[in-house]
């Protein structure tokens, strides 16, 4: 169930984010690998003039900074498994890409899930799939980074896109597909067709987007929205029965009955795109940056 977090409450969205989220720390995390913390520590040290290169959460941290005002406040905040030495290579690299991120969380090894609830924050995105995992079960939206940085994004408009089962919503209706087969969710989805689905864990992430939204007019808005499911019709209608009733706009909505989903998400051209599957989050990764959600049926597996 995701859980309403306190930063909605003080209509203020908040991101946390890890560096290798953030930044491509890729090399740095193959030395920390094969040769331990002493040698990734000098050489991040001895490098901390160099900058890092954009990771597969800049582009969504740059838009949603750009949107930054008093009316829409949107804070970032960095979560770092590094100490403050070893990290001031990333604050460099935020300075020199004008990120206007103050706030940060150094913590030598340890883990960062318990400081999403601390900062209040809608969304937590990460390298590490064991503090994702953790988060999602304390009622957080949260997404392991799956890819490389932004290939084919829109040049300054924001764009989001999200699976339905397991991420916007529950995974109540998956749990039938996955364990009756499609005949029996189909049945289920068309006699439910105007039961309101059950939230997942992005359903507050993507009010407060749509809260930013509503803030600007429609035409020429800031930040575009996606919903890109295997869902196709007649599954379609209670999708959209529940975000009516919960009030929330979708732009786009892509029902593609099993098709494969990257394509569609390079045409969209997604800043960042969530999924719960495996499968798809490694064909939309080929075209968008992607969160992997480790929530749901398919991944008890």
């Amino acid at each position: 169930m995701a859980k309403k977090t306190a930063a909605e409450d003080k209509n203020k969205l908040v991101i946390a984010i890890s560096s290798r989220a953030l930044f491509d720390l890729d090399e740095s995390h193959q030395i920390y690998k094969s040769q331990g913390v002493e040698a990734y520590a000098k050489h991040q040290q001895e490098n901390e003039a160099l900058i890092l290169s954009p990771g597969v959460g800049f582009s969504l941290v740059k838009k949603l900074l750009s949107l930054n005002t008093k009316k829409n406040p949107i804070d970032v905040i960095l979560l770092s498994r590094n100490s403050a030495d070893t990290g001031l290579r990333i604050f460099n690299s935020i300075e020199h890409y004008q990120l206007n991120i103050s706030r940060a969380a150094f913590t030598r090894g340890e883990s960062t899930h318990n400081l999403v609830s601390a900062f209040a924050a809608d969304l937590f995105l990460s390298s590490n799939y064991k503090d994702v995992q953790k988060t999602l079960q304390s009622g957080f939206a949260a997404a392991s980074i799956v890819g490389s940085g932004s290939k084919n994004a829109h040049p300054t408009q924001l764009r989001i896109a999200f699976d339905g089962d397991a991420v916007i919503f529950s995974d109540e209706s998956e749990r039938i597909y996955q364990q009756q087969g499609l005949e029996a969710f189909t049945k289920n989805e068309q006699s439910s067709a105007d039961i309101e689905l059950k939230a997942g864990p992005f359903k507050y992430f993507l009010k407060s987007l749509h809260k930013i939204q509503s803030a600007f007019p429609e035409a020429d808005n800031p930040i575009r929205t996606a919903l890109v499911t295997a869902r196709s019709a007649p599954s379609h209608k209670r999708v959209i029965h529940t975000m009516r009733k919960w009030g929330i706009r979708i732009d786009e909505s892509f029902f593609l009955g099993g098709l494969d989903k990257g394509i569609f998400l390079k045409e969209f051209g997604a800043d960042i795109f969530f999924d719960d599957q495996h499968q798809h989050c490694k064909s939309a990764s080929k075209y968008v940056p992607t969160g992997h959600v480790p929530n749901g049926i398919t991944n008890l597996k």
